[in-house]
């Protein structure tokens, strides 16, 4: 059992403030709600009755011999990062670390860090979240169900009455232009986010959508843990119309202009003012031996509040930590963690499991 504090950089953001008002509720007194905005840290310590400690903390300047890193076991991490500088000063003082950053580029500098985490003692989760996180549990799943599978396809449908963050949108926009390789049957392919649409069916109310390549960090890293040929993650919103319009933008060349801080800054106004949607995600994984022959298992999960089920995500394996040992170095959520067990003791009851055979005459696993 881990017998310092839990230290929540960024923990009065919208996921930080889930992430920090779990554990302080769980563990009182030994949680640090840190960021630059000191202020804030205070005022969410004031209203959860100082379960909480504030803290002023500015990552960017921070060394790896900083006092306020004394008492520290455990720190998750609810803002996004340049450098892997400050990974590498909790790494070096035997910190183990959660961060809950879905930007593929970034989570690779991380993983590099393996032999550096295993020689301090340091455990490392990456994939802490929705997307990445609980689809690569349920890929995993599908593992479990599908003997010999090869591949798995992600399927996001998120809502746009979601209260998300600045970040959320911009990395929204400056995905509508990104090009990016995906592992298709073994081989590298490079596609282009809201571009090659696929149908598919959702569970519940939201039925059957056209889908989009997005370029969500899962599809980069399941291949690598789950050791299979192909991934591949397609999204769509809970507004039929907004995803049509939005892949329309890409088609004419006017998602260019996305790119610009200040058409950035406008839509995010607009979509603060007037939300189109509900707040309801599915995160659906089909997945099946080879494509020629088609998916012979799905999984799914459907909710509401992205950012909330990624804060209570970050909390459960902050729990985990603090509560048990694992082992030493750097690793993805579902190289630790059985899905349905984990996703059970998430103590979410809006949270709903589905599954399906989608052929008959086959074997299931075990």
């Amino acid at each position: 059992m881990s017998k310092g504090k839990i230290l929540v950089v960024g923990g009065y953001g919208a996921v930080g403030r889930v992430v920090s008002t779990t554990l302080g509720n769980l563990i009182p007194g030994e949680v640090i709600v840190a960021g630059r905005n000191f202020q804030k840290a205070k005022e969410l310590s004031s209203k959860l009755n100082h379960k909480v400690l504030p803290l002023e903390l500015d990552i960017t300047s921070i060394s790896k011999d900083e006092e306020c890193l004394a008492t520290v076991s455990i720190v998750v991490m609810c803002i996004d990062q340049k450098n892997t500088h400050f990974v590498t000063h909790c790494i070096q003082r035997g910190i183990h670390y959660i961060d809950i950053a879905a930007n593929s580029a970034f989570l690779s500098k991380i993983e590099s860090l393996d032999d550096e985490a295993k020689s301090h003692n340091s455990t490392v989760v990456l994939s802490v979240g929705l997307a990445p996180g609980i689809t690569n549990l349920l890929a995993k799943q599908c593992q479990s169900m599908v003997q010999d599978m090869r591949y798995a396809d992600i399927y996001i449908m998120l809502g746009l009455g979601e209260k998300h963050g600045e970040a959320a949108f911009r990395w929204a926009f400056e995905d509508l232009n990104d090009q990016f390789s995906i592992k298709e049957e073994g081989e590298i392919k490079q596609v282009r986010s809201f571009e090659d649409g696929k149908e598919t069916i959702f569970p519940g109310r939201f039925e059957k959508r056209i889908t989009y390549r997005s370029n969500f960090s899962d599809q980069h890293i399941i291949p690598k843990t789950l050791n299979i040929d192909s991934t591949s993650t397609r999204m769509c919103f809970d507004s039929a119309v907004m995803t049509c319009l939005y892949a329309l933008l890409k088609k004419c060349g006017l998602g260019r202009l996305f790119k610009l801080r200040i058409v950035q800054n406008i839509l995010i106004n607009l979509l603060q003012l007037f939300r189109m949607g509900s707040d309801q995600f599915v995160v659906k994984v089909e997945a099946g031996k080879n494509r020629e022959q088609g998916a012979l298992y799905e999984c799914s999960i459907s909710g509401n509040g992205e950012g909330n089920v990624t804060g209570l995500v970050a909390a459960k394996v902050a729990e985990h930590l603090y509560m048990s040992s694992f082992a030493s170095g750097v690793f993805h959520i579902e190289q630790l963690f059985t899905p349905l067990e984990f996703t059970e003791s998430l103590g979410c009851n809006d949270l709903v499991f589905e599954e399906r055979l989608l052929k008959q005459n086959w074997a299931i696993v075990g």
